[in-house]
Protein backbone atom coordinates (compact mmCIF):
# COMPACT_ATOMS: atom_id res chain seq x y z
CA UNK A 1 0.00 0.00 0.00
CA UNK A 2 1.32 3.55 -1.18
CA UNK A 3 1.57 6.07 1.46
CA UNK A 4 -0.78 8.47 -0.32
CA UNK A 5 -3.48 5.18 -0.14
CA UNK A 6 -2.92 4.68 3.56
CA UNK A 7 -2.91 8.21 4.68
CA UNK A 8 -6.44 8.49 2.43
CA UNK A 9 -7.57 5.06 4.25
CA UNK A 10 -6.66 6.87 7.56
CA UNK A 11 -8.77 9.83 6.62
CA UNK A 12 -12.17 7.61 5.93
CA UNK A 13 -11.45 6.07 9.19
CA UNK A 14 -11.28 9.70 11.04
CA UNK A 15 -8.39 9.10 12.91
CA UNK A 16 -4.32 9.78 12.92
CA UNK A 17 -1.35 7.89 11.93
CA UNK A 18 -0.53 5.98 14.70
CA UNK A 19 2.71 6.73 16.07
CA UNK A 20 3.67 3.27 17.20
CA UNK A 21 1.74 -0.17 15.85
CA UNK A 22 0.52 -0.99 19.39
CA UNK A 23 -2.45 -2.81 20.87
CA UNK A 24 -4.31 0.51 21.88
CA UNK A 25 -3.70 1.83 18.52
CA UNK A 26 -5.40 -1.50 16.69
CA UNK A 27 -8.57 -1.11 19.39
CA UNK A 28 -8.99 2.51 17.76
CA UNK A 29 -8.67 1.57 14.29
CA UNK A 30 -11.19 -1.62 14.91
CA UNK A 31 -13.62 0.16 16.24
CA UNK A 32 -13.75 3.21 13.64
CA UNK A 33 -13.94 1.02 10.84
CA UNK A 34 -16.87 -0.65 11.87
CA UNK A 35 -18.22 3.05 12.05
CA UNK A 36 -17.16 3.92 9.11
CA UNK A 37 -16.89 1.40 6.72
CA UNK A 38 -20.60 -0.60 6.10
CA UNK A 39 -20.46 -4.40 5.88
CA UNK A 40 -22.76 -4.44 2.75
CA UNK A 41 -22.78 -7.14 -0.05
CA UNK A 42 -24.07 -4.71 -3.02
CA UNK A 43 -21.66 -5.59 -5.21
CA UNK A 44 -23.57 -9.03 -5.93
CA UNK A 45 -27.47 -7.49 -6.55
CA UNK A 46 -25.45 -4.84 -8.75
CA UNK A 47 -23.89 -6.94 -10.48
CA UNK A 48 -20.23 -5.89 -9.82
CA UNK A 49 -17.75 -7.76 -10.14
CA UNK A 50 -15.55 -8.64 -6.64
CA UNK A 51 -11.85 -8.74 -7.18
CA UNK A 52 -9.52 -9.78 -4.30
CA UNK A 53 -6.83 -8.14 -5.26
CA UNK A 54 -5.46 -4.89 -2.92
CA UNK A 55 -5.49 -2.51 -5.44
CA UNK A 56 -9.15 -3.18 -6.62
CA UNK A 57 -10.47 -3.67 -2.86
CA UNK A 58 -8.91 -0.09 -1.85
CA UNK A 59 -10.74 1.16 -4.87
CA UNK A 60 -14.03 0.27 -3.76
CA UNK A 61 -13.39 1.79 -0.48
CA UNK A 62 -11.33 4.49 -0.82
CA UNK A 63 -11.97 5.81 -4.78
CA UNK A 64 -15.86 5.00 -4.75
CA UNK A 65 -16.63 5.08 -0.94
CA UNK A 66 -18.22 1.88 -0.36
CA UNK A 67 -18.31 -0.86 1.96
CA UNK A 68 -17.82 -4.83 1.43
CA UNK A 69 -18.20 -8.51 3.01
CA UNK A 70 -15.42 -10.11 4.95
CA UNK A 71 -12.90 -10.97 2.05
CA UNK A 72 -12.80 -7.42 1.09
CA UNK A 73 -12.91 -5.27 4.56
CA UNK A 74 -10.92 -7.84 6.46
CA UNK A 75 -8.45 -8.13 3.22
CA UNK A 76 -8.31 -4.18 2.67
CA UNK A 77 -7.81 -3.97 6.70
CA UNK A 78 -5.17 -5.95 6.64
CA UNK A 79 -3.24 -4.13 3.96
CA UNK A 80 -3.75 -1.15 5.99
CA UNK A 81 -2.69 -3.03 9.40
CA UNK A 82 0.29 -3.98 7.34
CA UNK A 83 1.58 -0.62 6.42
CA UNK A 84 1.12 0.63 9.16
CA UNK A 85 3.80 -1.54 10.91
CA UNK A 86 1.20 -4.28 12.51
CA UNK A 87 2.23 -8.38 12.12
CA UNK A 88 -0.73 -9.59 10.50
CA UNK A 89 -1.55 -13.11 9.72
CA UNK A 90 -4.92 -13.96 7.24
CA UNK A 91 -6.93 -16.98 8.67
CA UNK A 92 -9.93 -19.21 6.82
CA UNK A 93 -12.78 -19.48 8.87
CA UNK A 94 -16.00 -22.18 8.53
CA UNK A 95 -19.00 -20.48 9.85
CA UNK A 96 -21.47 -22.49 11.87
CA UNK A 97 -25.12 -22.87 10.00
CA UNK A 98 -28.11 -22.60 11.78
CA UNK A 99 -28.86 -26.69 12.77
CA UNK A 100 -25.60 -27.38 13.32
CA UNK A 101 -22.63 -28.03 11.13
CA UNK A 102 -20.43 -25.62 9.27
CA UNK A 103 -20.08 -23.81 5.65
CA UNK A 104 -17.85 -24.10 3.28
CA UNK A 105 -13.99 -24.23 2.78
CA UNK A 106 -12.50 -20.26 3.27
CA UNK A 107 -15.94 -19.69 4.21
CA UNK A 108 -14.86 -16.28 6.55
CA UNK A 109 -11.48 -14.47 6.56
CA UNK A 110 -10.49 -13.03 9.51
CA UNK A 111 -7.15 -11.61 11.01
CA UNK A 112 -4.33 -12.30 13.34
CA UNK A 113 -2.74 -8.99 14.37
CA UNK A 114 0.39 -8.68 16.74
CA UNK A 115 1.32 -5.21 18.01
CA UNK A 116 5.10 -4.17 19.68
CA UNK A 117 3.98 -4.04 22.83
CA UNK A 118 3.37 -7.76 22.63
CA UNK A 119 -0.10 -8.19 22.17
CA UNK A 120 -1.62 -11.60 19.86
CA UNK A 121 -4.86 -10.31 18.54
CA UNK A 122 -8.04 -11.65 16.34
CA UNK A 123 -9.30 -8.40 14.18
CA UNK A 124 -12.34 -8.91 12.32
CA UNK A 125 -14.18 -5.85 10.76
CA UNK A 126 -16.50 -8.12 7.89
CA UNK A 127 -18.54 -10.38 9.63
CA UNK A 128 -21.39 -8.22 10.32
CA UNK A 129 -22.03 -8.39 13.73
CA UNK A 130 -19.12 -9.45 15.89
CA UNK A 131 -17.42 -7.97 18.16
CA UNK A 132 -16.52 -3.77 18.61
CA UNK A 133 -13.02 -4.51 19.84
CA UNK A 134 -10.68 -6.94 19.33
CA UNK A 135 -10.15 -10.09 21.23
CA UNK A 136 -6.88 -11.47 22.43
CA UNK A 137 -5.87 -14.21 20.75
CA UNK A 138 -4.49 -16.59 23.82
CA UNK A 139 -7.30 -15.98 25.96
CA UNK A 140 -9.50 -18.73 26.66
CA UNK A 141 -11.71 -17.59 29.25
CA UNK A 142 -15.13 -14.67 28.50
CA UNK A 143 -13.95 -11.54 27.09
CA UNK A 144 -16.64 -9.06 27.66
CA UNK A 145 -17.24 -6.59 24.42
CA UNK A 146 -19.69 -4.18 24.21
CA UNK A 147 -21.19 -6.56 21.51
CA UNK A 148 -21.13 -9.55 23.77
CA UNK A 149 -19.60 -11.64 25.75
CA UNK A 150 -16.96 -13.68 23.84
CA UNK A 151 -14.97 -16.77 24.34
CA UNK A 152 -12.18 -18.33 21.74
CA UNK A 153 -12.25 -22.08 22.32
CA UNK A 154 -9.73 -24.85 21.45
CA UNK A 155 -11.85 -27.43 19.50
CA UNK A 156 -11.07 -30.65 20.87
CA UNK A 157 -8.64 -29.87 22.90
CA UNK A 158 -5.59 -28.70 20.30
CA UNK A 159 -3.93 -25.22 20.69
CA UNK A 160 -3.34 -22.96 17.93
CA UNK A 161 0.26 -23.35 17.89
CA UNK A 162 -0.05 -27.45 16.92
CA UNK A 163 -2.70 -26.49 14.31
CA UNK A 164 -5.58 -26.65 16.30
CA UNK A 165 -8.76 -24.79 15.50
CA UNK A 166 -10.13 -22.63 17.27
CA UNK A 167 -14.42 -21.59 17.67
CA UNK A 168 -15.12 -17.85 18.26
CA UNK A 169 -18.02 -18.03 20.25
CA UNK A 170 -20.55 -15.29 20.91
CA UNK A 171 -23.05 -15.46 24.15
CA UNK A 172 -22.74 -19.15 24.21
CA UNK A 173 -23.53 -19.66 20.73
CA UNK A 174 -20.50 -20.40 18.17
CA UNK A 175 -20.33 -18.47 15.14
CA UNK A 176 -16.69 -19.75 13.15
CA UNK A 177 -14.38 -22.16 13.19
CA UNK A 178 -10.80 -20.64 12.90
CA UNK A 179 -8.00 -22.39 11.19
CA UNK A 180 -4.81 -21.28 12.15
CA UNK A 181 -2.80 -21.88 9.26
CA UNK A 182 -1.66 -18.68 7.64
CA UNK A 183 -3.45 -17.95 4.47
CA UNK A 184 -3.17 -15.80 1.30
CA UNK A 185 -5.68 -12.85 0.23
CA UNK A 186 -5.90 -15.57 -2.95
CA UNK A 187 -6.77 -18.26 -1.13
CA UNK A 188 -10.05 -16.69 -1.02
CA UNK A 189 -11.32 -16.31 -4.47
CA UNK A 190 -13.36 -19.53 -4.83
CA UNK A 191 -15.06 -18.66 -1.62
CA UNK A 192 -15.89 -15.65 -2.59
CA UNK A 193 -17.18 -16.96 -6.21
CA UNK A 194 -19.18 -19.13 -4.39
CA UNK A 195 -20.88 -16.52 -1.83
CA UNK A 196 -21.29 -14.01 -4.55
CA UNK A 197 -23.01 -16.79 -7.34
CA UNK A 198 -24.43 -19.28 -5.47
CA UNK A 199 -28.14 -19.57 -4.84
CA UNK A 200 -27.63 -21.60 -1.22
CA UNK A 201 -25.18 -18.58 -0.29
CA UNK A 202 -27.23 -16.07 2.18
CA UNK A 203 -25.78 -13.42 0.55
CA UNK A 204 -27.33 -14.21 -2.65
CA UNK A 205 -30.53 -14.69 -1.12
CA UNK A 206 -30.70 -10.95 0.81
CA UNK A 207 -29.60 -7.58 0.59
CA UNK A 208 -27.53 -5.86 3.72
CA UNK A 209 -25.84 -2.96 4.50
CA UNK A 210 -24.71 -2.39 8.62
CA UNK A 211 -22.44 -0.23 10.69
CA UNK A 212 -21.85 0.31 13.96
CA UNK A 213 -23.15 4.14 14.70
CA UNK A 214 -20.78 6.39 16.75
CA UNK A 215 -23.23 5.80 20.33
CA UNK A 216 -22.57 2.00 20.38
CA UNK A 217 -25.21 0.95 18.56
CA UNK A 218 -26.17 -0.02 15.04
CA UNK A 219 -27.94 0.78 11.68
CA UNK A 220 -28.70 -1.60 8.78
CA UNK A 221 -30.84 -1.51 5.67
CA UNK A 222 -32.08 -4.69 4.25
CA UNK A 223 -34.31 -4.54 1.02
CA UNK A 224 -36.56 -1.60 2.54
CA UNK A 225 -36.30 -1.93 6.00
CA UNK A 226 -34.42 0.41 8.09
CA UNK A 227 -33.21 -1.08 11.58
CA UNK A 228 -31.98 1.20 14.20
CA UNK A 229 -30.62 0.19 17.49
CA UNK A 230 -29.12 2.07 20.11
CA UNK A 231 -26.64 0.94 22.34
CA UNK A 232 -29.56 0.15 25.00
CA UNK A 233 -30.21 -2.21 22.76
CA UNK A 234 -34.17 -1.04 21.82
CA UNK A 235 -34.47 -0.93 18.02
CA UNK A 236 -36.74 1.18 15.25
CA UNK A 237 -37.34 -0.48 12.46
CA UNK A 238 -39.18 1.79 9.73
CA UNK A 239 -40.44 0.88 6.29
CA UNK A 240 -38.86 3.09 3.46
CA UNK A 241 -41.59 3.95 1.05
CA UNK A 242 -39.82 4.26 -2.64
CA UNK A 243 -36.62 3.42 -4.09
CA UNK A 244 -35.80 7.53 -3.52
CA UNK A 245 -36.42 6.95 -0.07
CA UNK A 246 -33.67 3.77 -0.15
CA UNK A 247 -31.36 5.63 -2.23
CA UNK A 248 -31.47 8.19 0.46
CA UNK A 249 -30.87 6.03 3.13
CA UNK A 250 -28.04 4.42 1.69
CA UNK A 251 -26.34 8.13 1.20
CA UNK A 252 -27.33 9.22 4.69
CA UNK A 253 -26.31 6.53 6.81
CA UNK A 254 -23.73 4.95 5.01
CA UNK A 255 -22.55 7.20 2.60
CA UNK A 256 -22.74 5.49 -0.29
CA UNK A 257 -23.60 7.03 -3.84
CA UNK A 258 -26.08 4.51 -5.78
CA UNK A 259 -27.50 5.05 -8.90
CA UNK A 260 -30.32 2.44 -8.72
CA UNK A 261 -31.63 0.69 -6.16
CA UNK A 262 -29.95 -2.89 -5.85
CA UNK A 263 -32.54 -5.92 -6.28
CA UNK A 264 -31.97 -9.39 -4.75
CA UNK A 265 -30.37 -11.61 -7.22
CA UNK A 266 -31.32 -14.76 -5.64
CA UNK A 267 -34.83 -13.61 -6.55
CA UNK A 268 -33.72 -13.44 -10.55
CA UNK A 269 -32.26 -16.93 -9.66
CA UNK A 270 -35.54 -18.45 -8.74
CA UNK A 271 -36.99 -16.94 -11.93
Amino acid sequence: MEPVQTDAYLRRLGVERPARPTSDALRELHLRHLQTVPFENLSIHLGEEIVLTEERLLGKLLGSGRGGFCYELNGAFAGLLTALGFDVTLLAARVHVPGGGLGIPYDHLALRVGTVDGGEWLADVGFGGLSNGVLAWRERGEQVDAAGVFRLVDVAGAVPESGGEVDVVKDGRAQYRLEPRPRALGDFVAGAWWHRTSPESHFTRSLVCSRVTEDGGRVTLSGRKLKTTGADGESEVRELADDAEVLAAYRESFGIELARVPEVRGAKMAG
